[in-house]
């Protein structure tokens, strides 16, 4: 199973002046009404895992009102491993430890990854890109420190770029930038183009199991000096030298578009991810109950690459989910989630689970005497 949390401990984070909960096991579900800190747990958790949170938060929103600081451990342990993570948010800034040892976020993704489901997760079905390709980045990020360090490098190239456009620099100054942009972003976009092959395979896999063998899924990776055509399947994947070739060309076509938009239209923050059911886009043509096996699957698919890739099993974090999915998907998720992973759920009530799954499980009901 890999390393497994055992406890957690958070101090003026969130609504939680302190929260101790140990002798954490294989699945703990936290049941509660809403706003009543559930989400912040999961968020804590993640924080202290993937290094992130889904909620992308400022400093101030993280810390108690009225406190000054806060701090977030989790001790993990296996069978020859006991570690001590921590995150400490003071004076606007985050301090991460391990062991009590001063560590960067990019030394601790990966140790022990997490993946996180919430209902803002069912736009990865819906029509636009940008959901998408913040959640495969997530996944590499964790994946790879080459692959974090090549996102922070194209963001920061891409706001230079936008600032430069939006002043009206001359062209001296826009070429320079495109020379960095050529660079990092043909890379980006190789990078992201294998992981999403990896995963729209196990994604298909998935899926296929989900509806019962009646449909098939598919995904497309189009880059954006490729004419982006919704209703096809973009299977062609570039080389590095193709990349750059293809990205320093439409960038020098394109100029006078960005000119005029006074922003960037050309590199991996424009790269579309479509998928497919039974070739029909789903964002377009998907119902529903179709919506949701597709993200359940990527999801799913998510969890078993990071075993497959780091050899290590993802803790699995589900928030408020069971009641966006119907009884058989639901089935599915914790089916999966039994399988070896220790998986923490909030619900508002546990008439979602059969009893066989609340008697397996660590249940605590919120609030706990932890909030204000």
């Amino acid at each position: 199973m890999g390393l497994t949390v055992r406890r957690l401990k958070f101090v003026d984070f969130r609504n939680y002046r302190e929260l101790d909960l140990d002798g954490l096991g294989k699945l703990t579900v936290f049941v509660g009404p809403n706003a009543v800190g559930k989400t912040n747990i999961i968020e804590g958790i993640q924080l202290l895992t993937a290094q992130t949170s889904f909620r992308k938060p400022t400093y101030a929103q993280m810390v108690r009102q009225g406190a000054e600081f806060a701090r977030l451990d989790a001790w993990v342990s296996d069978d020859s491993r006991d570690l001590q993570l921590t995150l400490q948010l003071a004076e606007g800034k985050r301090k991460r430890l391990m062991n009590g040892k001063a560590k960067r976020a990019a030394d601790l993704r990966g140790i022990v990854p997490s993946v996180a489901f919430t209902p803002d997760d069912l736009e990865l079905a819906r029509s636009a890109s940008s959901p998408r390709r913040d959640a495969l980045d997530a996944l590499g990020s964790q994946l790879s420190a080459s692959h974090h360090r090549l996102c922070s490098d194209y963001e920061r190239a891409l706001k230079n770029k936008n600032r430069l456009l939006k002043d009206e620099a001359p062209d001296s100054l826009i070429e320079s930038i495109d020379e960095v942009m050529v660079l990092i972003g043909a890379q980006l976009t190789c990078y992201r183009a294998a992981l999403f092959s990896r995963l729209a395979k196990a994604m298909g896999d998935y899926y296929r199991e989900i509806s019962g063998g009646r449909e098939e899924l598919q995904a497309s990776y189009t880059p954006s000096w490729v004419d982006h055509d919704p209703e096809t399947v973009f299977t062609a994947t570039p080389t590095r030298d193709e990349a750059r070739a293809a990205l320093q060309d439409s960038l020098a076509m394109r100029r006078s578009e960005e000119r005029s938009r006074h922003r960037s239209v050309v590199g991996p923050h424009a790269d579309h991810l479509d998928f497919f059911i039974d070739g029909r886009n789903a964002a377009h043509y998907g119902s529903q109950g179709q919506r949701r096996s597709l993200v359940l699957a990527f999801k799913l698919a998510e969890t078993a690459l990071i075993e497959d890739m780091l050899g290590q099993k993802p803790v699995l974090l589900l928030d408020d989910v069971m009641g966006e999915l119907d009884a058989t998907r639901r089935a599915a998720l914790l089916s999966f989630a039994l399988d070896g992973l220790q998986t923490f759920i909030t619900a508002t009530g546990l008439h979602y689970f059969d009893e066989s799954l609340v008697a397996k499980a660590d249940v605590m009901e919120l609030p706990l005497n932890a909030c204000e």
